[in-house]
């Protein structure tokens, strides 16, 4: 005669404190998705997992692309040796093409698109460059030994914001008609 073993349960307590409808809805409630193409691809009725691999986009990324491993690769290349045949059947599983590439392709051309750079220099900062150019021109030693250099800039840290204010047209080009204006008056 053999006893059975009795399957131990924890016990439910009840928590006034969970309104369980609003738990449900919130578990049932989609993520909420910023990017566009992935918005309009999305189905509600499917697991965020199966959804992206649909779209050819990885759940994790570590499961993705692996780190590789001397393990991994020796237990690979065993199993290869053993099975000839079947891993190569393996391998055209896991290249299966997705089914909404469409969304994976409109991802890519946006993140090749050129951007628009947006950064731009502090109002203060541009006025003290416009003004050490007006003054001393190319001379960036001269610039460093100015009284309104508070900060101490070095010859070589003062280049540098120059160059960097030259490389933003929307303020530089500010500076030039200014500079065109009063040279025209």
């Amino acid at each position: 005669m053999i006893k059975k073993i009795k399957k131990l349960k924890r016990k439910k307590k009840f928590n006034p404190n969970v309104n369980r409808k609003r738990l449900r809805n919130k578990l049932q409630k989609l993520p909420i998705i910023s990017c566009d193409p992935i918005k309009k691809a999305w189905t509600n009725t499917k697991s965020t997992r199966i959804n992206l691999k649909e779209m050819g986009l990885a759940y994790d990324a570590n499961e993705a692309v692996q780190i590789p491993n001397v393990k991994r690769e020796m237990l690979e290349e065993a199993k290869r040796i053993v099975r000839e045949d079947d891993s190569s059947s393996d391998h055209e599983a896991e290249d299966a093409t997705p089914i909404k590439s469409h969304v994976m392709e409109n991802l890519e051309a946006e993140t090749k698109a050129p951007r628009e750079r947006r950064f731009s220099l502090p109002k203060g900062e541009a006025q003290f460059l416009t003004y050490l150019i007006k003054k001393y021109g190319e001379d960036y030693e001269a610039m460093s030994r100015d009284k309104k250099n508070h900060y101490q800039l070095t010859w070589k840290q003062i280049r540098a914001k120059i160059k960097m204010f030259k490389g933003i047209p929307e303020q530089y080009n500010k500076y030039l008609q200014n500079d065109s204006t009063k040279l025209n008056s």
